[in-house]
């Protein structure tokens, strides 16, 4: 084999889960498929570097339209996949909060090695391992005070569907030809490997959500990997189901492609609101005050381009045949203030009711206590019916315009977002390196997209010198700096010294360098990762 584990290898259950026969499945599909990868990837960078000089602007596209305008249909969904109403979401280690996902009543799981995952070699491992172990019903764990978590036998348990790494990520502990392997064939491969057989038996999978795709090439590089592991496992053609994530714009207008592209393998798409606000501030960061956006505070899903987009998927999935996912209800109930909690479920069950309103076949929570919630608004609207892919939503018209209107959305920016910016992406970041990527901040759960979106702004915002309207200063790489010492200190009187020295300080650093750099960095998880043990 060329294939080899590098450093941190002495993982719980590496023995199993890196064995022979797994990793020899993953180097086959590095040496199919990886050349196609990075091909993408510059192709990714050669069209960013088109819009930014101003010779391309993004529309739908031209040699597709036929595409867009056939009569198609995916195939029917599975039956495990028919009723999504409330998915749950979080990393799948460790194996507690697996367990408190599996038992919280919601109809799926997205079982997160991404945006809600810190890809330290020993999480990617064990959240194999929970995986398998999930798909044999046999996952449970004991807390070192002793307490006991296992899966519930008294209600259903939620379809697992895993999301692994985005195509721009590597995996720095497996080397193939010498070289960083992709964490998104890392990831599948292993989990395919491992559970395909199992979830087929039981009618549960395997499924997939596919993070940051840009394009409907790489939904077809996704399309051939699962048509080749298919044939390998001897699985019949179109047991791989995935749901694409529309978080970014370039895939906002190429959803139509994006599922012909997955054709057989094709489930559904999501509105993956957070990244998808990154994705507009990283594509557009420099092209001009039109495209500045406000405090992320003040963006709505009820903004223009936000509510075109949304609205278009709906459309695009019902036309289809596939299902339509909401946006994520992040907040972190707190017991010990129930009015608090009161007000926010409110805000939560307002969120969950536009989208169940505008045709979503089912929503997102991050948190178990909001199952009830998101599964109560679905089922006023839904009743006896399992989603509602009849709604085909035929007088929604959006145009490319209309997805690219930035300018419109209200709000200003504010020293007091240049502070919660500053504050969330250090401290984030910080409990990311610890090892955590799913945090609980400001009664939120927050994952990386967060952080993204947060110094992302900082940058666009230092690149155009806006001017703050509460205080009426200029953002200026003084200012920066000066707000992430105050930032820091804050953080700081709350956080022991030994961690905040090992985690805080090497996350403010990276935090200023990717702020006040010349040259902006696609994602800060790149540079991040390059701390990660």
């Amino acid at each position: 084999m060329t294939i080899e584990i590098a450093g941190a290898d002495g993982v719980a259950g590496g023995e199993e889960i890196l064995a022979d026969d797994a990793l020899a499945f993953v180097e086959e599909l590095h040496h199919r498929f990886g050349e196609r990868r990075r091909q993408l990837l510059a192709a990714r960078r050669s069209r960013r570097e088109r819009i930014a000089r101003g010779e391309e602007r993004l529309d739908f596209l031209a040699e597709t339209a036929d595409v867009r305008s056939a009569d198609w249909r995916v195939p029917p969904p599975p039956p495990a996949l028919v009723d999504r109403r409330v998915e749950i979401t979080g990393p799948a280690a460790p194996a507690k909060m697996a367990i408190n996902a599996l038992n919280s009543g919601a109809r799926v799981w997205l079982a997160d090695l991404e945006d809600a995952c810190s890809p330290t070699w020993a999480n990617i491992v064990g959240s194999i391992r929970n995986l398998r172990d999930a798909a044999r019903g046999t996952l449970a764990f004991t807390s070192p005070e002793g307490k006991a978590y296992a899966l519930r036998d008294d209600l259903r348990r939620p379809t697992v569907v895993t999301r692994p790494r985005g195509w721009h990520l590597p995996e720095k502990h497996v080397l193939v030809d010498g070289e960083r392997a992709s964490a998104s064939l890392v990831d599948f491969g292993l989990h395919v490997f491992h559970t395909a057989r199992l979830l087929v038996d039981r009618g549960d999978g395997p499924f997939y959500y596919l993070p940051k795709l840009e394009s409907h090439l790489e939904a077809r590089l996704w399309n051939d990997v699962f048509s080749f592991a298919e044939e390998r496992m001897s699985l019949p053609p179109g047991t791989i189901r995935a749901t694409v994530l529309i978080e970014t714009i370039p895939a906002a207008f190429e959803m139509d492609e994006i599922l012909w592209a997955l054709r057989e393998h094709a489930s559904g798409l999501n509105a993956g609101r957070w990244d998808y606000l990154f994705s507009i501030i990283k594509v557009f960061r420099d092209a001009g005050p039109e495209f500045v956006v406000p405090d992320r505070a003040s963006v709505a899903m009820t903004a223009p381009f936000m509510r075109a987009y949304t609205e278009l998927l709906v459309q695009t999935c019902h036309r289809r045949g596939a299902v339509a996912m909401g946006g994520m209800a992040a907040f972190v109930p707190n017991r010990a203030d129930p009015e608090a909690t009161a007000v926010a479920f409110e805000k939560v069950r307002a969120d969950k009711a536009r989208e169940a309103g505008d045709g979503f076949d089912g929503s997102w929570v991050a948190h178990p206590d909001l199952v009830p919630v998101c599964r109560e608004v679905f089922d006023g609207v839904l009743g006896d019916r399992p989603n509602q892919l009849d709604r085909l939503r035929p007088e929604v018209e959006v145009s490319a315009a209309e997805l690219l209107d930035v300018a419109s959305t209200g709000g200003a920016v504010t020293e007091v977002g240049l502070r919660t910016n500053l504050s969330v992406a250090v401290a984030y970041l910080a409990v990311w390196l610890s090892g955590n990527g799913a945090v609980a901040l400001h009664s939120l759960m927050e994952d990386a997209a967060t952080a993204e979106i947060s110094r992302s702004q900082v940058w666009q915002h230092l690149r155009h010198e806006v001017v703050l309207a509460d205080t009426g200063r200029t953002i200026t790489p003084e200012l920066v700096r000066e707000v992430l010492d105050e930032e820091g200190a804050a953080l700081r009187a709350d956080v022991p010294p030994d961690r905040f020295a090992a985690y805080y300080e090497p996350a403010a650093r990276l935090v200023a360098e990717l702020c006040l750099a010349d040259e902006y960095v696609d994602f800060l998880t790149l540079p991040a990762y390059e701390l990660l043990e």
